[in-house]
């Protein structure tokens, strides 16, 4: 038995097709879908979203040209100037958000699907499942990115403004991430780690 996420009514599971979906009888609501080969394209998904954060850390974000100067900075380096600048509560907020958290969701995803793909079962799966689930809503890259832009706009008028890699990998990796994210089915994570239930 499923209990619906939305209104609580009680409906036996089915099999389903892949890409066939399961709804609610009373409310609707979209209870599952019929699972194909969501782990594999998860993981290859978050393997691409992995390397365009490691782009995105490793290069410029931008690249300003003023009055013959030229300055560039990574997201890390944009961090430390904060810091400097004693702005430190700005600076931890853009850590934790764009740096922290961002890591923290794709090497738990990555300790689950690596193992999942190779049909073993990772050590604390089952913990590291709670913890994603937790840690999700905080990483906010999408944030961070509009802000840059809207900063970059105003500073057209005083310097020329070149996006750098770091500009361009977060710009895929947002696309990339919301992709992985969609397609990560936990239930069926969970199911694979043993575990019967939901994940709380």
């Amino acid at each position: 038995m499923k209990a619906c996420h939305d209104c609580d009514a009680l409906q036996h599971e089915v099999l389903l097709e892949p890409g066939g979906v399961a709804r609610c009888w009373r409310c609707d609501a979209l209870l599952y879908r019929g699972r194909d080969h969501a782990i594999d394209r998860t993981l290859a998904l978050t393997l691409a979203a992995t390397a365009l954060f490691l782009l995105a850390l490793s290069f410029p974000l931008v690249e300003l040209d003023m009055q013959g100067k030229h300055h560039s900075t990574t997201l890390w380096g944009a961090v430390t100037t904060l810091w400097r600048q004693d702005v430190a509560l700005v600076a931890t907020l853009v850590a934790v958000t764009t740096v922290l958290m961002p890591t923290l969701e794709l090497g738990a995803m990555l300790w689950l699907l690596l193992p999942l793909a190779l049909r073993q079962r990772p050590p604390g799966g089952t913990w590291v499942l709670r913890a994603l689930l937790l840690v999700r809503p905080w990483g906010m890259v999408e944030v961070f990115v509009l802000g840059v832009l809207v900063a970059l706009v105003k500073l057209t008028h005083i310097a020329s403004v070149i996006p750098g890699i770091a500009l361009w990998s977060f710009g895929g990796l947002i696309c990339v991430f919301a992709a992985a994210a969609a397609n990560f089915d936990a239930e069926q994570t969970w199911e694979r780690l043993g575990e019967t239930g939901a994940p709380a």
